[in-house]
């Protein structure tokens, strides 16, 4: 059937006319033998016929796309002044991030150094990268950020996501906004009044957690002094100051799902669970993939939750790459090893992002880099 794509009217009237003389010859009392190779003869003249037309249209130049002329640079000053006060507005924007992430660059200088405040820095090669990775608490801080930031990534996730569809079953309008502005509150507090906050309710002296567990006859816990318990109140508290400032995206996502669709299946005797599992989830699984894309570039970028929340009898728990970084620059002045360690992060934050953007082109046919 290959052969056959392609064809004209022409063509395929030419293969009737020709089974038909095979026929009529037939008729004429002709050998059967010599009827089958005429036919044959005429098939194999119409099979060419469809392989000429095949290769024109193959060889057929391809219509010309249009391409808008490129603006001369006169036309491009004028576009500027058009739309000079969104400009204006970028600028405080612009300046802020070539003063503070731009020019510090300069500093990757000092990670191939040997420099302190007390004395001038001196250039000594790969040693400070040579020194971190014989280093096995810098090794410690690399696995407990993979660890804590993986599993803060997806319980961040689940729960957003969860709380989203909660919210969007809310039929009362104005219970729904109260209920997303108390959601949303956590995540303007501080961590340092966060981390206060909790330390007050698991003190096990005076903590409110401790005094329940103390009425029902356990022994009190000092949860944030145990390496048993520190990752799981981590966990906890991100999840209370961080789920409901990540169910925005999904709300605005479920918001643009056609309400008729909820309709068609309440009246096919869908329940809501059913109509979450098969409409709501559907609907946002790209948003879903585009914000799990986006937060896997940023799983290193782990401190101030940790760091409000660190104390020497967690340390090997809780010791993660920004506070190790932190350790032994403004701990220990040891500027050139930290500079180092800070290099080592960002290169794996930046092969995260690419990897993100690849996978981001591989599933939605756009990268997350334009």
């Amino acid at each position: 059937m290959k052969g056959l794509r392609g064809v004209s009217r022409a063509g395929l009237s030419s293969l009737f006319c020709a089974v038909g003389e095979g026929t009529f010859l037939l008729k004429k009392e002709l050998s059967l033998v010599e009827s089958i190779k005429i036919g044959l003869k005429s098939c194999k003249d119409f099979v060419n016929n469809a392989k000429e037309v095949n290769k024109l249209k193959l060889f057929k130049k391809k219509e010309p796309v249009y391409k808008p002329p490129k603006k001369t640079f006169r036309e491009k000053m004028v576009d500027v002044y058009h739309y000079r006060w969104f400009y204006l507005m970028f600028l405080p924007v612009a300046v802020s991030l070539f003063v503070f992430h731009y020019i510090p660059m300069y500093g990757i200088y000092y990670a191939f150094t040997d420099y302190t405040p007390f004395k001038e820095p001196t250039f000594v090669g790969w040693a400070n990268f040579e020194y971190l990775f014989s280093a096995s608490r810098f090794w410690q801080a690399f696995r407990n950020t993979i660890q804590l930031s993986t599993v803060h990534l997806i319980l961040g996730m689940v729960c957003s996501v969860g709380l989203a569809l909660l919210i969007n079953e809310i039929s009362n309008l104005k219970f729904r906004k109260v209920v997303q502005t108390v959601v949303y509150l956590p995540h303007f507090i501080s961590w340092v009044v966060v981390a206060s906050i909790f330390t007050l309710f698991l003190s096990p002296q005076s903590g409110f957690v401790n005094a329940i567990i103390s009425s029902l006859g356990g022994t009190p816990i000092y949860f944030l002094a145990s390496e048993k318990w520190w990752r799981i109140c981590f966990y906890i508290l991100n999840v209370w100051k961080e789920t409901g400032w990540g169910t925005i995206i999904y709300i605005a996502a479920l918001s643009g799902v056609d309400q008729e669709m909820y309709e068609a299946a309440t009246i096919d005797g869908a329940g809501h669970l059913q109509k979450v599992r098969y409409i709501s989830i559907p609907a946002i699984s790209v948003t879903i993939l585009t914000v799990f894309i986006l937060n896997l570039s940023k799983v290193l970028n782990l401190f101030d939750s940790v760091f409000v929340l660190q104390n020497d009898s967690v340390i090997k728990t809780s010791d993660v790459i920004g506070t190790y970084v932190y350790r032994l620059g403004i701990t220990s002045a040891d500027y050139g090893t930290s500079t180092a360690a800070g290099l080592f992060k960002s290169v794996i934050s930046l092969a995260l992002i690419t990897f993100a953007n690849w996978l981001s082109n591989r599933i939605k046919g756009e990268g997350i880099l334009g």
